[in-house]
Order: structure tokens, then C-alpha cells, then sequence
């Protein structure tokens, strides 16, 4: 764990100097503060503003710091000293840092990022033990130094396990991606434009890249493989094509690398079967486990996930969920199977990656592309105990999904709660229990037997409550033929529409009668 106090003695005070200190918090990444964004960061980073050129905009990211629970914001002389803003940051419990006049920004994401990866790597679950990380910088030094370039080492998902040195003879899109530490998607679609990527999936041959119009340098990019597999790749920042003699002296640092990246995909997933099974364990009975689980503050929401295959059956796809939520910027996705579905705990507060909001609105923008992606909350969880119940209603829940009421991706137990304590009833008992006594039976066997609609006409003038109008729409006939209708089904059972206990019953006889309607 390094603090923003710690990282700003760590590059020393030639560099950066902190001018509001705050609470001490974590610093988990850093991120460059976005103007047109808004959500500034997420809960842990560090936020640098290197395009904040006002006074107006570093207030409105300072708020946007707080709203996130950045650890800290990072601002140049003289908006760093700036009175209005020192005072919003201090308000705020905010830490602000001043970058010094002569510091570079491209400097200081290659040093931050080399204090906050070595800081988190003893225990990071991503990246694996320490001395694997430390081992992966040396490797990337070596191969700089065969090649005279800055390098940086890539897994198969294409984000940054480690980079070398002289990171400032690069160019705008390598300094992105050591931001992020994952590529970003104009520089993916700029080199998949190029075949790169086609290439490094089928081949272990190095591959030029030449420069782009864009300004985009010229790239050298050699796969990493074992046993046929893709492990991940070394980018190197070249000003051409690389001798041969260079790439053959390349082959020693790649094999090495090979070795450990193999070691550190063991180790992360190890590391995620680990905290599967607490995440696990803590669904069906959370007992002692709080500091264990790595939650974030609660209140919390239990999700259950699925998407409906061709065959219209609910899949619960592990990997799928976990590649969307990654993808959108939750890092450490909280998603477990718990028997047959598939569960996230997201916060209940916030708008940040791994909050409910924000996975609400991640699956209906993803919905429009897949239809056939499913989501159920259940009620808040406002402590571990409540974890448990918050699950076995979402389970409830995404299996409601197949009901015709349930249109869209998303249910949420607060929405939908008496449809979830009908169903809940008529599963209860079984539904020839159900289906005895009451005029209900009669009409069924009447409907069958003469083709009349007079289930059908019962059924919407209760659920328009007696309203013969709104019951006529529903059957898209005219009102004067439901109230015949209405007139004409007494004749054949007695039936007491006025009684509140009769039209209960009634309800939920039809909803046994129909569960998916």
C-alpha cells in the first residue's frame, strides 16, 4: 500500500510537493483527468490534470475528484496554488499536489506508474508476486537495450505488465497506454487496420509496424508464445526496421519472458479462484469473512447474470461477464457461481465501475448489441449478512425473466417486488391445489368446451380494476362486448366481484393458471 503522501516522497519534492493533505487513502492507479467526463477517475486514483488550463475546470474536477474518492488530484503552478481551488480541495478532504514548473507529464506518468505497479504488486492478484513484477521491468530494461528503444510488456489481453526506461522518447499513444495500462481503443483500431493483431494471433514472427499519419511511431512487436499459445508481446517504440542481428539477440529475453508470464497466469489465476470461493462462501453465509473478501464500502446489491442462448434457455457465462465488466473498467470484478447462476456484488452507492448504476447502465447500452444479456438485482444489502437474501432474490428474479410482464434486460427487486411474492405463492402450491374450488375451474372448462374468452375477460377486468374501458383496450375489443361478456360469464358461475378476498383469490388462481403471463 503507498499513500499520495508516499508517492510524493518517493519522486521527491523536486518533483511533486503536496499543498492540501487530506486523509490519508490508498493509491491504488492513476488516470488523467477527463474535462468532458462526468465521473473524474475511480475510487483510489490518482488523478493527474494535464489538460486543466483554468481555474473553472480544476474546480469542476476537484468535484468530480471528491464524487469518485480519488486519492489525490495533481495540478501545475498556478492553478496547484490557486486560492479558490485549495479551498474546494481542502472542503473537499481532497489531496492536492503541486507538479513543479519543470516536470514533464510524460515523466511523471512513467515514474507514478512505476511506484503505485511496484507498491500494489506484493499483493495484486493481476500482476502476482513480487519478485515475478520486479523480474518482468528487468526484462523489459534488456530488450530497450538490444533494441535502443523503449519497450513495454503486454499480456494477451493486451495490458501492460511492465516497461522500461526512457519512456519520454515515445510517442501520445504509448503514453496512454501506460496510463490505463491497457490499450486504448483508437490505438487498437489504428494497428488492427494494419493486421497486427491477426498477425500476432497466427504467427511468432516479429512484426514492423511502420509509422502512422496520425503521428503515431513506428512499432516493433514481437509475440511471446509456449506451446503454440499467445502468452502476451514486447512492444518496442523504433525509429525503423530493427537489424536481424538485433532480433535474433532478442530471443533470450522473449523465452525468459515466456516463463514468467506463464508463472504469473498461473498466479492470477489462482489468485481468482481464491477470491471466487470467498465471494462464494460469502453468498450462501457470510460468517467472519469481511476483511478477507476485499469489498468495497457498503451498501451493496447482489446481481444474478445470464443471457438467453438461441435455444431461448439462460446461460451463465463466466468468462463473458467477466471480459464486459473488464472491458467497461471494473478491475477486479466481484462476479462468483453459486450452484447453477452467476452472481456480481456491486456497490449500491456511486456511479464508479463495480456500482449498480453504473453495471445498470453498462447492460442496457451492451443490450442493444446483445439482446440477450440478463441482469436481476436483488434488494440492498446493507451488511454482509444481508448478502445471502439479496442473492436468493436476484435468482428469483432473472428466472421472472421469461414472463411476458418482464420486457428489457434489467429487473430490480424494488420494481418488481409483488410480481416476485405472486410467484413466490403459486410455487408454493401445487397448482391442481390451486386450481380447486372458485368459479375459475368452471369458466376454464367452459372457455374449452364452447370457445369463449371468459377466463380472458375475467382476467383483465381485474387487473384494470373493473375499469371496462381500460379491460376493453386490453382485449382490443369494444367496451360494450366486455360488459356483454361480463353479463353473460355470471350466468354461467356465480361469481363475487365485489368481495377484496374473491378478486385475491382469483389473482392468484390465473397467475397458476398463467405463470408467464
Amino acid at each position: 500500500m503507498i499513500t499520495v503522501a508516499g508517492v510524493a516522497d518517493a519522486l521527491g519534492a523536486a518533483l511533486l510537493k503536496v499543498v492540501v493533505p487530506a486523509t490519508e487513502a490508498e493509491v491504488r492507479d492513476v488516470t488523467l483527468a477527463e474535462l468532458d467526463e462526468a465521473i473524474t477517475g475511480q475510487a483510489g486514483d490518482l488523478v493527474l490534470g494535464a489538460g486543466i488550463a483554468t481555474p473553472d475546470q480544476a474546480l469542476a474536477v476537484v468535484e468530480r475528484c471528491s464524487e469518485a474518492a480519488a486519492a489525490g488530484l495533481v495540478l501545475k503552478p498556478p492553478l496547484a496554488s490557486h486560492p479558490a481551488v485549495t479551498s474546494s480541495a481542502a472542503e473537499r478532504n481532497l489531496t492536492l499536489v503541486k507538479l513543479q514548473r519543470h516536470g514533464s507529464w510524460a515523466q511523471l506518468v512513467w515514474l507514478l506508474r512505476g511506484v503505485i505497479d511496484r507498491a500494489a504488486a506484493p499483493g495484486s492478484p493481476e500482476t502476482g508476486e513480487a519478485g515475478v513484477y520486479d523480474e518482468l521491468f528487468a526484462l523489459a530494461d534488456a530488450a530497450a537495450a538490444i533494441v535502443d528503444a523503449p519497450v513495454t510488456i503486454e499480456d494477451a489481453q493486451y495490458r501492460v505488465l511492465a516497461y522500461s526506461s526512457r519512456q519520454d522518447r515515445t510517442d501520445p499513444a504509448r503514453v496512454s497506454t501506460i496510463v490505463g495500462r491497457r490499450v486504448p481503443g483508437d490505438v487498437v483500431a489504428h494497428f488492427r487496420s494494419r493486421g497486427v493483431f491477426r498477425k500476432l494471433a497466427k504467427g511468432s514472427e516479429p512484426i514492423f509496424v511502420p509509422q502512422g499519419p496520425d503521428g503515431t511511431l513506428s512499432r516493433l512487436v514481437i509475440p511471446i508464445r509456449a506451446g503454440g499459445e499467445l502468452l502476451g508481446s514486447i512492444w518496442a517504440v523504433v525509429e525503423g526496421p530493427v537489424p536481424d542481428e538485433r532480433l535474433r539477440d532478442l530471443q533470450g529475453p522473449a523465452s525468459a519472458l515466456a516463463l514468467h508470464l506463464l508463472r504469473l497466469r498461473v498466479q492470477a489465476d489462482v489468485a481468482r479462484r481464491v477470491s471466487a470461493d470467498r465471494l462464494r462462501a460469502a453468498l450462501r453465509a457470510p460468517v467472519g469473512m469481511g476483511q478477507e473478501l476485499g469489498l468495497p464500502k457498503g451498501p451493496w446489491r447482489v446481481v444474478a447474470l445470464g443471457a438467453h442462448s438461441g435455444t431461448g434457455e439462460m446461460v451463465h457465462n463466466l468468462a463473458l461477464w467477466e471480459s464486459i465488466t473488464r472491458r467497461h473498467g471494473w478491475r477486479q470484478p466481484l462476479i462468483a457461481d453459486v450452484g447453477d447462476v452467476l452472481f456480481a456484488v456491486v456497490r449500491d452507492e456511486g456511479e464508479t465501475p463495480g456500482s449498480w448504476l453504473w453495471l445498470e447502465r453498462l447492460i442496457r447500452d451492451v443490450a442493444v448489441h446483445d439482446p440477450g444479456l440478463r441482469a436481476a438485482s436483488g434488494s440492498v444489502a446493507m451488511d454482509l449478512t444481508d448478502l445471502p437474501r439479496s442473492r436468493a432474490e436476484a435468482a428469483e428474479l432473472l428466472a421472472l425473466h421469461g414472463s411476458a410482464r418482464q420486457r428489457g434486460p434489467l429487473l430490480r427487486f424494488e420494481d418488481v417486488w409483488a410480481e416476485l411474492l405472486v410467484h413466490r405463492v403459486v410455487t408454493a402450491v401445487p397448482t391442481v391445489d390451486l386450481l380447486l374450488g372458485g368459479p375459475l375451474p368452471d369458466l376454464v372448462a367452459h372457455d374449452r368446451k364452447h370457445g369463449t374468452d371468459y377466463v380472458a375477460t375475467v382476467a383483465a377486468w381485474l387487473e384494470q380494476q373493473g375499469d371496462p374501458k381500460k379491460a376493453a383496450r386490453q382485449l382490443h375489443v369494444h367496451p360494450n362486448t366486455l360488459r356483454y361478456r361480463m353479463r353473460r360469464l355470471t350466468e354461467v358461475v356465480h361469481i363475487d366481484l365485489e368481495s377484496p378476498r374473491t378478486r385475491l383469490a382469483l389473482e392468484i388462481q390465473l397467475a397458476a393458471l398463467h405463470p408467464g403471463s
